[in-house]
């Protein structure tokens, strides 16, 4: 019996920024890739962000045409809504069961017209939106979205609670709602793996000093983020949430959870000095008489221009730094009251905030580690993938045929997660170009 030959085929788990990149890379060589993501468009954390670092270009400038691209490109299969499964096989024939979870619309009809969600009476909090936002019970989420189908969160839908509504079948004018519809499990083979699984946000609720995630108008970062873009909740005005006031005294806490193995995290998250220095720039953009203060260990704009960057912020949009910690929030006359300390002049701070933004520490998605075990690489004591060889194979685990790519690693920046892609790519396509010669020789 002839042996099975090697499937030049690729399997790439999250469509973020990483995971598009290595996908265009690999079906740009001619392969085919099967790109899964678990929520229902593509583009990952960049898809949230306002401007990028340290250029201030629109994040959605850059990244809709590589959405756009992805999205229609002949090699790339998108299975967005979905998770893998399960994962059998070794390199070049591995088995991926995948499940796609029911959206109760039909993507294969539905032309993405939104009359759905502007019919749908039914509203619960966004998440893309970091809670500070609304979405309907049926929604994208942007409206960029790639693909722009939507789904019904049966959660928060009248009908699926209450038995009574279907506004949103009503109004279809191509009849693409269904209410039976139900998760589907697709299997695929390929002969590849590569896992970007991204980064998620260490919460506000671990960190009581930071109020625990109770105290109005404290928001993590990736929430100014939202409020900074012209697609979030406030069409790029920076409004506190708990009243809708323009705030003019601003508070920015870096390290939140990280660098502290006491209580909390021990890893330096990477960005959080970058964005913090683009935010508070951003917002004197918008905010001319207000004031920002960033409280900071130190300073790690290590790359090109980062650190003309911050000092930039200093100098030309007036944000004070304060080298110390914060070492409480609370409520206090409708401002949020910060106390910490300036450890360059030995005095205690005291600041009446009217709006907090804490840069909490990125953590791996908890997906993560199950989906590690369920393809037998490793991961270390947080949860973060790990390479093989860190300083020499940093794409490349002890498993031959499973890559690695972008932020599931660890923290890192926009370039560097796509650089980091596009390495994981040339592993596969070099995989692949190595079977197509061995079956040149036979």
């Amino acid at each position: 019996m002839k042996e099975q030959p090697p499937i030049p085929r690729a399997l790439i788990v999250g469509a973020g920024i990483g995971g598009m990149q290595a996908a265009l890379d690999i079906g740009n060589a001619g392969y085919d890739v099967v790109l899964v993501e678990r929520l229902p468009s593509i583009g990952g954390r960049m898809a949230q962000l306002s401007e990028t670092f340290p250029t201030l270009d629109c994040a959605q400038c850059i990244l809709t045409p590589r959405t756009v691209e992805v999205g229609h490109h002949e090699h790339i299969h998108l299975r967005t809504y979905s998770e893998v499964e399960s994962v059998e096989g070794e390199a070049g024939d591995f088995r991926v069961r995948i499940r796609r979870h029911a959206a109760y619309v039909n993507w294969d009809i539905c032309t993405g017209c939104g009359f759905c969600q502007e019919k749908c009476p039914g509203k619960a909090p966004s998440d893309f939106e970091r809670g500070i936002g609304k979405r309907k019970a049926i929604y994208t989420l942007s409206p960029q979205a790639v693909p722009n189908k939507p789904v019904l969160d049966r959660e928060h839908c009248i009908y699926f609670q209450r038995g009574k509504c279907r506004a949103c079948e009503k109004f279809c004018p191509v009849g693409a709602i269904d209410f039976e519809q139900e998760d589907e499990v697709i299997e695929e083979r390929v002969g590849a793996i590569v896992l970007a699984t991204g980064y998620d946000l260490y919460g506000l609720e671990n960190m009581p000093e930071y109020g625990g995630g109770q105290v109005p108008d404290v928001i993590d970062s990736l929430a100014f983020e939202r409020l900074l873009s012209a697609s979030g909740p406030t069409t790029g005005n920076i409004l506190r949430p708990s009243d809708g006031k323009e705030p003019k005294e601003l508070v920015f806490i870096q390290c939140a959870g990280s660098r502290e193995p006491e209580r909390h995290l021990p890893h330096c998250s990477k960005v959080c000095c970058m964005y913090s220095a683009k935010q508070a720039i951003l917002y004197h953009h918008r905010v001319h008489d207000g004031q920002v203060y960033i409280f900071y260990i130190d300073i790690r704009a290590g790359g090109k221009r980062y650190d003309e960057f911050t000092q930039r912020a200093m100098e030309h949009d007036r944000a004070i730094y304060l080298r110390g910690k914060v070492s409480r929030l609370f409520r206090e006359n409708g401002h949020v009251m910060v106390l910490g300390a300036d450890t360059l002049s030995g005095e205690q701070i005291r600041i009446a905030a009217d709006l907090v933004v804490v840069a909490p520490a990125l953590i791996p998605r908890p997906e993560t580690r199950r989906l590690a075990q369920m393809v037998g690489v490793a991961v270390d004591e947080q949860g973060w993938l790990t390479a093989s060889n860190a300083d020499l194979q940093p794409v490349e685990t002890e498993r031959e045929g499973i890559f690695l790519a972008g932020t599931g690693v660890g923290p890192m920046d926009i370039p560097e997660t796509v650089a980091h892609a596009s390495g994981a790519a040339a592993k596969v396509l070099k995989l692949f170009s190595r079977w197509s010669r061995g079956r040149e020789e036979e």
